[in-house]
């Protein structure tokens, strides 16, 4: 094999590789000594990669003898895809952490303690009640604007069809409008269930943050 094709080998070298081994990564050395104890158990050396070293870590060496780098075994197809797959879950995961760890620290600063959680949870309770409380208020309006339109239609109870078109569209609207509203206040209510459950995972993480973090919160 010619002189090229193992100088490309040792370029090849994955930077992972490298790193788990505590190795530098480095280029082929113009002038360095390479050597390596090979599968017999033979010691090596040459002035550039040694085939039957590929498997294997190779020492580079300075004109005094001391190492100048390592150079780890050449990695196959499959070894390299493997390796870019660890790297990337490794890299998630670093990315997981830090993303957590931003979200700690604004946790913390919007969130001192217990007694600050408590009373924004108070406060978003209370906005969403006043909400729900602006839709009955519709809602009970809206029943009573029915009881007139019934009213009116008792008169042609006998025959609906004959009764005027606005008193027909009063009543439509009345009920189409009567059901948006029950909607609404059921979804608000839902909201409620939402914005608890939200302040009740705050509060353990927050708990064990405070333990660990910040002094620990009045109980």
């Amino acid at each position: 094999m010619t002189t090229s094709r193992w100088v490309i080998a040792a370029v090849g070298v994955t930077l992972a590789s490298v790193c788990d081994s505590g190795w530098t990564q480095v280029p082929p050395f113009v002038g360095g000594v390479y050597t390596c104890t090979d599968a017999k158990g033979r010691k090596l050396t040459a002035d550039r990669p040694i085939p039957e070293c590929t498997d294997r870590e190779q020492k580079i060496l300075n004109p005094s003898g001391t190492v100048k780098a390592k150079v780890g075994p050449t990695l196959t197809a499959q070894e390299r895809a493997d390796l870019e797959i660890k790297e990337k879950r490794e890299i998630e995961e670093r990315g997981r952490t830090a993303d957590e760890k931003r979200r700690d620290r604004a946790l913390l600063t919007r969130y001192p303690n217990k007694g600050v959680h408590d009373q924004e949870r108070q406060e978003a309770m209370a906005q969403i009640a006043v909400v729900i409380q602006a839709a009955k208020n519709r809602l009970e309006e809206l029943t009573k604007q029915r009881i007139v339109v019934d009213e009116e239609m008792e008169f042609y109870k006998k025959d609906p069809s004959k009764a005027p078109a606005y008193v027909r569209r009063q009543q439509e609207e009345n009920i189409q409008s009567q059901a948006v509203q029950r909607r609404f206040i059921g979804e608000q209510e839902g909201e409620v269930k939402r914005v608890n459950a939200r302040f009740d995972d705050e509060l353990v993480r927050l708990r064990q943050l405070w333990t660990t973090i910040a002094p620990s919160p009045s109980k």
